[in-house]
């Protein structure tokens, strides 16, 4: 699990024509001078590429530097960007396309149809290898380029150019939630300078959003700038932003503390019963869609099959998520109830397989004994994680809980960076528990699901990191899919998680709090649907 709205601001997107949407208007309209922000971040896993990057690292700057067809305001509406009109037909199936013009990429060429159409098909094909491939995978044609011995230039049969501002959209199947998904990072457009030398593009890309690269010094800095052609929805109220590389969230706390950083979402654990009142920073704590968790590859032994299920809910049981969201966590979020977020449309606290996520030490070591019943588990159960993201406390809590409770060997297996750690999650060579967060992509459950636990995820083409595979669990997300409304959606990505309630290939711990800190003389700092900083609003005073 990987890189987190509110409920549906856009629940009849699917059925009707995006178009007409306004700006967000507002703070986001004013300008400031030398007001360039820092904000804490991590060092991305890959090159600066959307259809490759699935962590927040490199998600948070690629989203200031381009712009898809669709945008989300902070509260989660869903508004045209690069899109004049989307259309779709009768049965959501096919969607005719109708781009803006003048929009242009900072290398001063045009974006037009193929700089979509290209760019989708370029992460779909399975030989280029992009991390954000299976997003794509209910495109026409999607399935042709998972096929060994394709050149990767090969595209989406579903996309057809009409001219440079028209393109329509096939899916191979209906896909109610697809206007929606059209905003997602793994959507955006691509220059023809890309294809040239895409590892060298990545090192400094050329987008089409509110700001324009500058530079990147690796584990140091990503600068960017406004772009002062950009004339989309969310124009920059500052002039640029300084993305500042941290391994410890006690420094960039400490760089808050003393005016050197202006806004952080990292704060250590020593910190979180007092940074609301401490006097050196502003800051905010409130109910976001963030989820915390840890995958368990399905392939691992004694984790497979019923033996498998047992110990997955033994494991699930023996976690007090109470305990640890009071304690260790100060209240900054609160025990999940399903594999969504409250803030969702479709998150339920009453889904059958629900009691696998309450503390029951006693049943937790019942079910671990049927299990060593099939298959007696010898060694010791792993917890990793990455160490600069200042969850030893965490993890260190909940290895001991699975010693107590279950009568187990437990240990963590800290990896130094985020980048390290990912990299290990995507090549799979990490075993046990493996830390997970999801901050949605885009407003809707679906997202919580498809995306992290459909077969079509797994096996390095999204973010499926236990390469979890379920036939009944793909179809009802299919079915899902063919919804006319939201509500009846809703209902069979319900019943899609009771069967992750059951199966557990991920073991959900809390929902967490969006909280930041900032400098005093930042202005206009608040999460946006998915709790992040509307970065293009900060200002300093």
């Amino acid at each position: 699990m990987s890189n987190t709205r509110r409920p549906w601001a856009i629940a009849a997107a699917a059925a009707t024509m995006l178009s007409g949407c306004g700006s967000t208007g507002g703070d986001a309209a004013k300008t400031a001078t030398d007001n360039i922000i820092s904000i804490a971040a991590s060092e991305p896993q890959n090159p600066l590429v959307p259809g490759n990057t699935l962590e927040t690292g490199g998600g948070q700057v690629n989203d200031v530097l381009f712009s898809g067809l669709v945008g989300f305001k902070a509260d989660g509406t869903a508004v045209n960007e690069v899109a004049d009109k989307i259309t779709p037909n009768s049965d959501n199936t096919k969607f005719d396309v109708t781009l803006k013009s003048g929009w242009k990429f900072t290398d001063g060429t045009p974006v037009t149809s193929e700089s979509f159409t290209k760019a989708w098909s370029y992460t779909a094909n399975l030989k280029n290898g992009q991390l954000c491939a299976s997003y794509l995978a209910m495109i026409k044609g999607y399935d042709d380029l998972q096929k060994d011995g394709l050149k990767g230039d090969e595209q989406l049969s579903g996309l057809k150019v009409i001219d440079d501002t028209h393109f329509t959209i096939e899916l191979s199947k209906p896909y109610s939630v697809f206007p929606v998904i059209l905003g997602y990072s793994g959507y955006y457009p691509l220059p023809e300078s890309f294809y040239k030398d895409p590892k060298a593009f990545g090192e400094k890309p050329v987008g089409n959003g509110p700001y324009k690269f500058k530079s990147w010094k690796h584990n140091d800095s990503i600068q960017v700038v406004k772009n002062p052609d950009y004339n989309g929805n969310f124009k920059a109220a500052n002039d640029g932003l300084n993305f500042k590389i941290y391994t410890a969230a006690n420094a960039s706390y400490a760089d808050i503390q003393s005016g050197n950083l202006d806004i952080s979402q990292n704060v250590p654990t020593s910190a979180l019963k007092t940074f609301t009142k401490d006097p050196k920073v502003n800051s905010y704590s409130k109910a976001s869609s963030g989820i915390a968790a840890f995958a368990i590859p399905s392939n691992l032994e004694h984790f497979t099959g019923e033996e498998g299920v047992l110990r997955r809910q033994a494991i699930s049981m023996a976690l007090d998520r109470k305990q640890i969201t009071e304690k260790v966590l100060s209240g900054t979020a609160t025990p999940v109830t399903d594999f969504a977020a409250p803030t969702i449309s479709g998150h339920s606290d009453k889904l059958k397989g629900s009691e696998n996520l309450e503390y029951n030490p006693k049943k937790a070591k019942e079910l671990w004994a049927k299990a060593d019943a099939i298959s007696k588990f010898t060694g010791t159960f792993t917890l990793s994680y990455n160490a600069d993201g200042d969850a030893k406390s965490l993890y260190d809590a909940m290895a001991n809980q699975l010693k107590n409770n279950l009568g187990i060997d437990a240990a963590t297996n800290p990896v130094p960076t985020f980048q390290e750690f990912r990299d290990e999650v995507t090549k799979r060579q990490l075993k046990g528990g493996v830390k997970g967060g999801w901050q949605a992509d885009y407003p809707t459950i679906e997202n919580y699901l498809a995306p992290i636990y459909a077969t079509s995820a797994a096996d390095g083409h999204g973010a499926n990191d236990g390469d979890y595979k379920n036939p009944k669990f793909d179809a009802l997300l299919d079915e899902a899919a063919k919804a006319s409304s939201v509500d009846e959606a809703n209902k069979y990505y319900q019943q899609a998680e009771e069967i992750l309630l059951n199966d557990l290939p991920g073991i959900p711990l809390y929902n967490s709090n969006a909280y930041a800190v900032f400098g005093k003389n930042v202005k206009h700092a608040e999460p946006n649907w998915n709790g992040v900083p509307v970065f293009h609003e900060l200002t300093k005073q």
